[in-house]
């Protein structure tokens, strides 16, 4: 091949490298060609099954304390949360813990609620940075316990601690206290910058194995005992809110109610929807004369529901350290398998009881 062919080939094929890698190569005489860079990697999320860019993937969540309390709707950002707890507190008021995995860029997130000490047993099996407006004095063992990273607007546990992240919360004036204390993703970031903590998971701590999800769609239609699930109403379990969720055929989706009306996002409007309902009924106990209340999170002994697609069945439930993701069990001892898609969690005192239809 003569020296000014071979030279053609060369420089086309080189031409061909840096493209396919996204790159700017110059000719001699000074033409510029660039391609843009090829997608990110995509895997499977471990809190919905969707695909997602690995470089979330590898993203710490945050799980952040959001109330239910009429006067304080709609929260901000809720509607990205994955996984999204409701649990009984005193006063007879539930209170919501959302998992967010997806906060980056997020400008506004809460309003945001003190916390209490087994919604720390429930958080760190996701090895999450907790968001919180302080706590009650239950929590002071655990909160200060160095494997925790928590951002907390006023002293952590109530009564004392540190105040981790404070200065990156912020009040609105258009709500009252407490019902308008926020934090962005940048004060987030920043905050944990400040304090060393990791916003990537942290292997010694993280379990990617919760959820088995199903393979294609599963509508329980392999269970004979399979119970109505269109309505799901919660008002027993949550008197205050009397929390529901209706089905929709169309979505495949369910849709969360709470004060007779559609729980929104304030960010978007858009109501809150998940593909999966659970129903973990718990043990549980008054502690005071104050109405705190204990939960038995680390359990093998209980029951429950799991509902998707319209249809519901009978589970059972085990967690056996806090760390450990919380399994779920069809009556013939098999993981369920869920559904693609969001997953509500009701934490639920047992002698309190859901209906369906």
């Amino acid at each position: 091949m003569k020296a000014k062919k071979m030279t053609k080939v060369l420089i086309a094929a080189g031409l061909a490298l840096f493209l396919c890698a996204g790159a700017v190569f110059t000719y001699p005489g000074g033409t510029a060609f660039a391609t843009e860079p090829q997608p990110e990697q995509q895997v499977r999320s471990v809190y919905t099954n969707e695909l997602i860019p690995a470089s979330q993937a590898a993203q710490r969540p945050i799980a952040v304390m959001m109330p239910t309390d009429k006067a304080a709707q709609p929260s901000y950002g809720i509607g990205n949360a994955k996984i999204l707890y409701e649990i009984m507190e005193e006063g007879n008021i539930s209170r919501q813990l959302a998992v967010i995995d997806n906060w980056q860029g997020l400008e506004r997130i809460g309003n945001i609620r003190s916390c209490r000490d087994y919604y720390i047993t429930i958080a760190t099996e996701w090895d999450p940075i907790l968001v919180h407006f302080g706590g009650v004095y239950y929590m002071q063992e655990r909160i200060t316990a160095p494997d925790i990273n928590n951002l907390s607007g006023t002293y952590e546990y109530g009564t004392g601690g540190d105040r981790p992240g404070s200065g990156k919360f912020y009040r609105t004036t258009d709500r009252k206290a407490p019902h308008n204390a926020y934090i962005s993703a940048a004060g987030i970031t920043s905050a944990c910058q400040n304090l060393g903590y990791s916003l990537t998971t942290r292997p010694e701590y993280y379990n990617a194995s919760h959820f088995t999800f199903a393979n294609g769609v599963n509508t329980l239609e392999q269970y004979p005992g399979a119970i109505p699930g269109n309505v799901i109403d919660l008002s027993e379990v949550f008197s205050y809110t009397k929390s529901y969720f209706t089905y929709n055929p169309e979505t495949g989706l369910y849709h969360k109610n709470i004060h007779g009306k559609a729980q929104t996002d304030g960010l978007t409007g858009e109501q809150l929807t998940f593909s999966n309902v659970i129903i973990q009924n718990t043990n549980w106990a008054k502690r005071d004369e104050k109405g705190y209340l204990a939960f038995q999170t680390i359990d093998s002994t209980m029951d429950g529901y799991y509902f998707t697609k319209g249809r519901g069945i009978h589970i059972t439930w085990k967690k056996t350290s806090d760390y450990s993701p919380t399994k779920y069990y069809d009556d013939n001892g098999n993981e369920i398998q869920i559904n693609e898609g969001k997953t509500y969690i009701a934490v639920a005192q047992v002698g309190k009881n859901m209906k369906y239809s």
